[in-house]
């Protein structure tokens, strides 16, 4: 991968209209469950991302005839050919959402070897639950070194899930839909991109019933046909334009998105002052007042979202006030704020907890992205400050958010790459 820093002189307010690109976290549950078809499937709307390029990677290391056009967002995918179950440790690591082949595999041959995922340093994801659930479908699991083995016969149970769990959920699915018999799934996450898979599982011809309720009903098919679909369009991308546009106390269209995906960021935005208008597939951002502190904690869907806490409490470092933030689903999420002292950011952290004192000014610094939503909270940070900031290993960015560059820079933001 290139090696680069990105530049941004801040205090500049975002103006304009921009677009949303498809959903991350869909288009990486998506992409692996084609092979559970036994047809070839079309997928649009894709984001052009760094996790995208991985699994058509992946895919064809597995034997899949892949054709992707980054620009046109359009994936077509032919499983047919694929013979291969083993993914290496290699090609795992490149991404977290690697874990989803376990479930597709064992789905569509009954067998998986997979390296474990790697991804973002942000704290613990127990992949015990995922192990749990395919177990109780019939599944031998082993975890040798660095690769998880799963073999056997996927056969319908009812799979009770003790904490909620998005990947899980999702690889129970996976595993799920070609199974022999019917499977129910207990206390499942709501997720949007969980109810935009079971609408593609669904498309396909699966039989998958309840998902955005904490009880999914899958019936078993012997054959999955092929689909053309769209995936929705990126909930936590909304919601960090939505953050830049009040943070730089500008005026925003964000067009092509899901405004109901969006209500918990809504409503913390309004609390804070930010003038929020909703239409049908559009939200405008706009700040014309001071903003007020406000406390968040972390919740699974429909409440605060994790993946927005980071570039929400950057924002929350110039509010009027003390703001707290509890982080509850994952245990690293609050390392941004440190690089942001650099800044001038006052913040104590205390095990999971943030205390945010607001500051009239943030001042550009050299920073760096420890993760991804880390790195889009530090953009926020640097659209914010007075002066220049680098952000180093911005690639972590890139994993996430289509040309977030090309985004900001037409809203009027002076941010640009610069090797190094």
């Amino acid at each position: 991968m290139d090696s680069y820093k990105l530049l941004i002189t801040g205090g500049i307010p975002l103006v304009g209209e921009t677009y949303v690109s498809g959903g991350k976290n869909t288009a990486v549950a998506v992409i692996p469950a084609v092979l559970l078809s036994d047809e070839i499937c079309v997928l649009e709307n894709l984001p052009d991302i760094e996790d995208v390029r991985v699994l058509v990677d992946i895919l064809g290391s597995l034997g899949a005839k892949v054709e992707y056009d980054g620009k046109a967002r359009r994936m077509t995918i032919d499983p047919r050919p694929v013979a291969g179950y083993q993914v290496p440790y290699q090609q795992s690591q490149r991404m977290r959402a690697s874990y989803y082949l376990l479930g597709a595999l064992l789905g569509r041959c009954g067998q998986a070897e997979v390296g474990y995922p790697g991804g973002c340093a942000i704290g613990n994801r127990p992949f015990d639950r995922h192990i749990k659930a395919f177990r109780t479908l019939g599944a031998e699991v082993e975890e040798k070194g660095a690769v998880i083995y799963a073999k056997g016969k996927m056969v319908g149970a009812g799979v009770f899930f003790d904490a909620i769990t998005v990947g899980g959920t999702i690889n129970a699915m996976l595993a799920a839909a070609k199974a022999e018999g019917n499977t129910t799934i207990y206390n499942a996450a709501k997720e949007p991109h969980i109810v935009d898979l079971a609408n593609f599982l669904n498309s396909m011809g699966a039989s998958v019933k309840g998902a955005g309720t904490d009880t999914i009903r899958i019936r078993g098919v012997k054959h999955l046909h092929g689909s053309v679909y769209s995936v929705i369009p990126d909930q936590i991308e909304t919601g960090t334009l939505m953050i830049a546009a009040a943070a730089t106390r500008g005026d925003v269209v964000i067009r092509g998105c899901i405004p109901t995906h969006m209500e918990a960021l809504t409503a913390k935005l309004l609390e804070m002052g930010v003038q929020v208008s909703e239409m049908d597939d559009a939200i405008r951002v706009r700040t014309v007042r001071t903003h007020r502190a406000v406390n968040i904690k972390t919740q699974e869907y429909p409440g605060f979202p994790t993946d927005l806490q980071q570039p929400m409490s950057a924002m929350l470092t110039r509010a009027n006030g003390d703001s707290v933030v509890i982080e509850t689903i994952f245990e690293n999420r609050l390392k941004h704020l440190i690089e942001m002292q650099r800044m001038g950011a006052r913040v104590r952290i205390l095990d999971q907890t943030a205390i945010i004192e607001g500051v009239p000014e943030l001042y550009g610094a050299p920073v760096t992205a420890t993760d991804l939503r880390a790195g889009a909270a530090l953009v926020v940070a640097g659209l914010m400050a007075k002066g220049v900031t680098e952000i180093y290993e911005p690639a972590f960015i890139a994993r996430g958010y289509e040309h977030i560059e090309d985004k900001l820079q037409a809203l009027g933001a002076k941010i640009h790459r610069e090797d190094l």
